[in-house]
């Protein structure tokens, strides 16, 4: 009887843990083609272009979250697992750390097409960004192009 009252609570008792301190991890992925060109996305609720990404769900990996965020907000295949290249604290997005990872020779069988989460997307080559690529996207394409050090803050 107790341990069946223990696995009733145990959601409970993780949801209000969650509410006290509610620690976040976000991927970010920096996918890139076979020319070389990386893939940026523009949502439609904050400016900018990013680096494709989001949160890591529940029971999942951070490699597998950054092969679906690539998948659902670019439609793009990774041949290989992505590798990471670096972790971060993050305090001005909604994440609290940031796991940064590249995958390169990425496919794209068919464009994404606009929806409520993203404008637009596309892949641009690195040194011809779009002019509204946002500053910390820029960083870390340069980072990586420089093969690190990365820094400790997103």
């Amino acid at each position: 009887m107790k341990r069946s009252l223990q696995r009733a609570l145990r959601p409970i008792l993780r949801a209000g843990a969650l509410v006290q301190r509610p620690m976040t991890l976000g991927v970010r992925l920096a996918a890139f083609d076979a020319r070389g060109h990386v893939f940026l996305v523009r949502h439609t609720y904050m400016s900018g272009w990013y680096l494709p990404g989001g949160g890591v769900d529940p029971n999942e990996t951070a490699v597998a979250a950054a092969r679906r965020e690539a998948f659902e907000e670019g439609r793009l295949e990774c041949p290989a697992d992505p590798e990471l290249l670096a972790v971060f604290l993050n305090r001005r997005e909604w994440r609290d750390h940031v796991l940064l990872y590249q995958v390169h020779g990425v496919r794209q069988d068919a464009p994404r097409a606009p929806d409520r989460e993203i404008a637009e997307s596309g892949f641009f080559a690195p040194d011809a960004l779009p002019e509204e690529a946002t500053p910390a996207t820029r960083r870390r394409l340069a980072e990586i192009a420089a093969g690190g050090p990365y820094p400790p803050e997103w």
